[in-house]
């Protein structure tokens, strides 16, 4: 007896023997994978005894996917600012601060999942904010509003919350007692350190908690060397991510930047550094011989003013996983589209068609990406024992036929909106592109008048309008 059996689908497991089969059937019991092989094989035993069978003909069913790196709240800024980046990080700042009460990230949580849900992601690390550096953690309430949502839509969510940029004190809005406030390290540490009790569930976990802090980078350093505050800042986070045991990640990396991480001790292989752009040799061997990993995000800004050097951080063995870096201002949650970006930024870097195979590829969205943050014990691949997270893609499309060469064709060619069903612990939440467990319409009209709502209040709606260098010339 099981719960499922999934029948007559192309599975490309991502299992240790990297196997890919042709008319092969999984078996699910209470949320795992029990068995994988080919529907011949598994019909004999599994299919008297299946409560549920799906027929996943013409489809090809993947591991769900993982973003690595994305922000909170960035899902009702996009585009806002008309090209300009300085404006748009002013923005976020201004929102995020005093505009965003927990209705703002309930209902941008609902939608960012949604959107994940749609294009096969199934687990993402975000931040509680950002911009130009403002997380929303002067109480748990924001961070509490998201988790709702996304546990609503049903995906999985890391949610890094931490400190926002030095200086302090900050002034935030506190929108549940209707007053500014101003809020310090103190508090911020305070509102993560319940928001871990909060999220410290089992292996079937919905939603999880990282711990972050800004990047020190190099032209903050003056003479007399890093500022004091920066390390104390430092050990009061990476004690209370160690302690806790959670993830730790820092957004923005860049040359010299991961040197004065390792100088403040933050470096190790509960350490994710997210964008790691034109680093030294020495940082790379650091990166490497500390376990630290590394999450590249090919569409991301940062990316067109630096490379993050992926293939040499692989090939010296190193842990790199995928991130979306999304959605605002510019860039969507299709981790297809990321994956095709990122093979051809750095095939044009090396002028060489050969890097960064489809495989490699496809795996620093699965398995690299669930071993980068820890959770590939449970998911990241189709294998015996593991959380039944699949996702199938329909390659019955022109884009994807003739049906030869299914990773080729799915890494090289799909997109978001070829995901037909998405199954989170055997349970699915997704299927023939109808998602089940919330309103889509009313998800979109939620997002909307959330946003209009913080821009109007922001007296922001200025930078919704299209600016005159769009048309005709070659600059914004």
């Amino acid at each position: 007896m099981v719960d499922t059996l999934i029948e007559n689908g192309h599975v490309i497991t991502v299992d240790r023997e990297r196997r890919s089969i042709p008319d092969a059937s999984i078996a699910i019991d209470d949320g795992r994978i029990v068995a994988v092989g080919p529907t011949a094989e598994l019909a004999k035993t599994y299919r008297p005894g299946a409560r549920r069978r799906i027929d996943a003909r013409r489809k090809v069913v993947l591991p769900g996917l993982i973003d690595a790196h994305a922000h909170a709240g960035h899902g009702l800024m996009k585009t806002i600012g008309g090209g300009d980046g300085e404006k748009w990080a002013q923005a976020c700042a201004k929102v995020y601060a005093l505009h965003s009460p927990p209705s703002f990230w309930e209902a941008e949580a609902r939608l960012a999942a949604l959107e994940r849900l749609k294009c096969g992601t199934t687990t993402g690390l975000s931040l509680l904010g950002g911009g130009d550096g403002t997380m929303r953690t002067d109480r748990p309430d924001y961070a509490l509003a998201h988790a709702a949502a996304t546990k609503s839509v049903g995906i999985r969510s890391i949610l890094a919350v931490g400190l926002s940029n030095p200086p302090f004190p900050k002034t935030f809005r506190d929108h549940i007692n209707d007053a500014d406030e101003v809020v310090d390290v103190e508090d911020q540490l305070a509102s993560c350190s319940a928001l871990i009790d909060a999220f410290s569930g089992g292996d079937d976990w919905r939603i999880r908690i990282c711990l972050m802090m800004s990047v020190l980078k190099p032209d903050a350093v003056g003479d007399s060397g890093i500022d004091p505050f920066w390390y104390d800042h430092a050990d009061a986070v990476r004690s209370l991510s160690r302690d806790a045991g959670t993830l730790f990640t820092q957004d923005g990396h860049c040359r010299g930047s991961v040197a004065l991480a390792d100088t403040l001790g933050l470096l190790g292989d509960d350490a994710v550094f997210s964008h790691c752009v034109d680093l030294e040799d020495a940082e790379v061997e650091r990166i490497v011989e500390t376990g630290t990993r590394v999450v590249t995000n090919p569409s991301a800004n940062m990316a067109i003013r630096g490379r993050c050097p992926v293939v040499e951080l692989l090939d010296a063995g190193g842990i790199v996983m995928i991130g979306s870096d999304g959605t605002a201002p510019d860039r969507s949650a299709d981790m297809f589209r990321h994956m095709q970006q990122a093979m051809h930024y750095h095939r044009r870097h090396f002028r060489d068609t050969r890097v960064l195979p489809p495989g490699k590829t496809l795996e620093m969205v699965t398995i690299d990406a669930a071993r980068g943050l820890r959770l590939d014990d449970h998911l990241g691949s189709i294998e015996v024992g593991k959380r039944a997270d699949l996702i199938f893609i329909d390659v019955a499309k022109p884009h994807l036929y003739p049906l030869q060469m299914p990773l080729w064709r799915v890494v090289s060619f799909a997109n978001g909106a070829d995901v037909d069903t998405v199954m989170i612990d055997g349970e699915i939440l997704m299927a023939g592109r109808q998602v089940v467990t919330v309103d889509e319409q009313d998800t979109l009209d939620h997002a909307q008048e959330a946003a209009v709502r913080a821009i109007t209040d922001a007296g922001l709606l200025d930078q919704l309008a299209e600016p005159p260098s769009l048309w005709r010339g070659t600059r914004f």
